[in-house]
């Protein structure tokens, strides 16, 4: 399946999100705010600088890490919000009116850091090579747009069988750690210590 298809697929579904429970948690599909905070927590790690920087939020949504990362790093930081989905982007803009940009065009300037979080749990009935090669293809781009590094999540394979369902990815964490040192940096983070079914990894250069 060509990224195209697949990307038009994560639009539509996160489009129906957001018509059913409007800009919220919910509407990004996550369970409520207090995990999303623990999320960009975890995110925010790459982070390491007390210096001015630039950052991509990929996949943004109605902009959330946006208010958090506001709340952290003040004017020192320099926001780009990018998502698939023009509805969110919209909504984005109606909350922070006098923010950032946040835009549907993938940006193509480098800036120091991406932050993406969620967009590689939901594949509906995509089929795992396909989802895989879309991962990869993503993280090579965050690759090439920053300078400094770029963090990720995605859902744990150590998810308990019950609770995991069929459409949404659970990866091995020890193979995106290894791809992620084969082929971007030997400075990789992988956290798992923190208590939410999933894993993030840290990629610096």
């Amino acid at each position: 399946m060509k990224q195209q298809e697949i990307e038009d697929k994560v639009r539509r579904y996160y489009n129906e999100k957001l018509a059913a429970f409007g800009p919220s948690a919910q509407g990004v599909d996550w369970n409520g705010e207090a995990s999303q905070r623990m999320r960009f927590e975890q995110l925010s790690k790459l982070i390491d600088t007390n210096e001015a920087f630039s950052l991509l939020d990929y996949g943004c949504g109605y902009g959330a890490m946006y208010a958090f990362l506001k709340e952290k790093y003040g004017e020192s930081m320099s926001y780009f919000g990018y998502d698939l989905s023009a509805e969110m982007i919209a909504e984005a803009e109606k909350k922070f009116p006098h923010g950032p940009h946040f835009t549907t065009d993938m940006p193509s300037q480098q800036v120091d850091y991406v932050i993406a979080s969620g967009i590689f749990n939901v594949r509906m009935e995509v089929a795992d090579e396909d989802w895989e090669n879309y991962i990869q293809e993503t993280l090579m781009s965050f690759n090439q747009l920053t300078t400094k590094g770029f963090a990720f999540n995605i859902l744990t394979a150590y998810s308990d069988p019950p609770f995991q369902k069929d459409y949404l990815y659970y990866a091995q964490p020890e193979e995106w750690f290894g791809y992620c040192k084969k082929h971007f940096s030997n400075q990789i983070a992988l956290l798992h210590d923190y208590p939410l079914y999933e894993f993030s990894l840290i990629v610096r250069k």
